[in-house]
């Protein structure tokens, strides 16, 4: 028999290798901290359908329970694993609070100041709103901030065309001028008395529908207005209408993204804000016809839903009329080419609104239309719905191809009641990794107000002056380790806690984190000892003022997850 030299070397040297290996392991460090500064990103694989369910008076229902619920997926029904219920309102409590420059006495708790607990973005969409609208709008909208916003109440006007807009604020001034000084600017402008008239949704038609009706009749309409004659004048005005419609798609094209795009950074924004928060979206609608806007429409659902936002959109032209054309001023050859051209008109008026409306039902708010009724609409809209039920599932056998998938909530009893809920999601296109999942989870929940209890926690800081410019606050956090699921690895009891404390300033606006990852390679007796808790210290340097605190707290094998809030006042 023989044997290599190498495989002589492997079997004499193995009991020395093992033996290194243990010890190495029996001198490794039990417990390990990495200390970043944590960045945030969007997505997850998870699906969350906001749902306000109201009995037959329109009020909001908050007594069901995840058992209530049946949710379908293309008619499938699918396990809620995620439920939860948002109530309106909360305020932070105050952490327990000391300063250390009292040489180690307790000194008494600080009260803070009143923190923020609601957040208002009002979006004017001045990029397809007409100047008449706006006026109507401008009188609601300041008289409604005069009386609707309260002290612990922040809220920004923002605009479409990114032309005016202030920021989070309780200035009540700034807040009116922004209102006072708004004006349509239109991306693409467009004549009453255009020949060919086009409109974003009548170049669809024509160009991706083949609409030969639509054709015919806007070429009988060009024929009038560009008063051809002879016998190609019918092949003249369907060519001349055929190439308005190509160059018109693409600019209704950008104008969809440009609008998706600014909303969706308005919903970033809210996002990052400590507390209830609400979009009021005032806009006449607009098209999102493309696959990419619908993508893009869906992105933005989900980010709602992720960061607990809620839209409710405001109609701005008001009480509707039908759309009509004036023969004389369009130069229509008959009564019948111009109803024909005002049916296109209404089915396009249709689906500017849909996306308002769906905007609206995808994230628990309130679509208000076809009335002039602007006091009322502001009052309706600005309120929250007492509950709001949010839903999570994990589709079954999800195919990653982007396609469009139908969602459907019913009740076990639904009797006398209204369900308003997400139509619909896209399915992604790449499967999301644990540590997405996990970064996403976090980012969510530093960016609420809910308070999580499935690790018990208490939160403390302390703050030291070294001068009246400067201090140094410091965020205690005393985690009890009881409940917390370890998994027993090569004879030590392994588990991860990421910790996330940041802080928010006295209007909401997120200031500054740190995460901290605490690696648990833990002895038997050590976990005994320390079973009663441990304390993670993080520090910040700030300036005086009052601050809101935001704690985090995960593991990673259980994935059970708490949060406290606590504000400070440091004088």
């Amino acid at each position: 028999m023989r044997c290599s030299r190498a495989g002589i070397v492997l079997a004499l040297s193995l009991p020395a290798l093992l033996s290194t290996r243990a010890a190495a392991q029996s001198d490794a460090p039990e417990m390990a901290t990495q200390e970043s500064a944590p960045t945030f990103k969007s997505g997850v694989n998870l699906v969350l359908v906001p749902v306000v369910v109201r009995d037959g008076q329109g009020r909001a229902l908050g007594n069901l329970k995840k058992e209530d619920f049946r949710l379908f997926d293309k008619g499938k029904p699918q396990a809620i694993s995620r439920f939860s219920v948002e109530t309106s309102g909360g305020n932070p409590s105050a952490a327990s609070t000391s300063s250390p420059a009292t040489s180690g006495d307790a000194s008494p708790e600080v009260t803070p100041a009143a923190m923020p607990k609601r957040y208002v973005a009002y979006l004017f969409d001045d990029l397809h709103a007409q100047f008449g609208d706006l006026v109507r709008l401008q009188k609601a909208a300041v008289k409604h901030l005069s009386i609707a916003l309260q002290p612990s109440d922040r809220a920004a006007i923002y605009v479409s065309s990114g032309q005016g807009n202030v920021d989070f604020t309780d200035d009540l001034a700034k807040l009116k001028d922004a209102v006072m000084k708004l004006r349509p600017h239109p991306l693409f402008v467009q004549a009453a008395n255009d020949c060919p008239y086009m409109t974003y949704y009548m170049a669809d038609q024509i160009v991706n529908k083949n609409d030969q009706s639509l054709l015919q009749t806007l070429a009988q309409d060009t024929i009038v207005c560009a008063n051809l004659q002879g016998t190609g004048a019918q092949q003249q005005a369907q060519a001349m209408v055929q190439s308005a419609a190509q160059s018109f798609l693409p600019m209704g094209e950008q104008d969809t993204r440009v609008t998706l795009g600014f909303l969706k950074g308005v919903i970033r924004r809210i996002s990052a804000m400590p507390g209830q928060r609400t979009v009021i979206l005032v806009s006449p609608g607009f098209m999102t016809i493309t696959p990419e806007s619908f993508q893009d429409k869906n992105d933005l659902l989900d980010r709602a839903a992720r960061g607990n936002v809620m839209i409710s959109s405001l109609d701005a032209r008001g009480l509707y009329t039908d759309s009509t054309f004036d023969v004389s001023e369009r130069g229509s050859a008959t009564s019948q080419l111009s109803i024909r051209k005002a049916e296109y008109a209404r089915q396009s008026d249709t689906m500017q609104a849909d996306i308002l409306a769906e905007l609206a039902e995808g994230t628990g708010g309130t679509f208000f239309q076809n009335n002039n009724d602007f006091d009322a609409a502001f009052q309706r809209l600005a309120a929250a719905p007492q509950y709001l039920y949010l839903l999570g599932f994990s589709p079954q056998n999800l195919k990653m191809d982007g396609a469009y998938h139908k969602l459907k909530i019913t009740l076990a009893d639904s009797k006398g009641v209204t369900i308003q809920a997400r139509r619909g999601y896209y399915a992604p296109k790449h499967a999301q990794s644990e540590e997405e999942t996990a970064k996403a989870e976090l980012q969510g929940a530093v960016f609420s107000r809910e308070e999580m209890h499935d690790i018990p926690i208490d939160l403390h800081t302390q703050f030291f002056k070294p001068d009246p410019a400067d201090a140094k606050l410091t965020v205690l956090a005393r985690v009890d380790l009881k409940r917390i699921r370890f998994k027993k690895l090569e004879g030590r009891n392994r588990n991860d806690l990421t910790l996330v404390a940041a802080l928010f300033d006295q209007n909401g606006n997120y200031l500054v984190a740190n995460k901290k990852v605490i690696e648990m390679r833990l002895r038997d007796e050590t976990l005994a000892r320390l079973n009663s808790g441990i304390t993670i210290r993080t520090s910040f340097d700030v300036k005086p003022g009052t601050y809101l605190v935001r704690l985090v707290v995960r593991d990673t094998e259980g994935q059970m997850m708490s949060a406290k809030n606590g504000a400070v006042d440091i004088p």
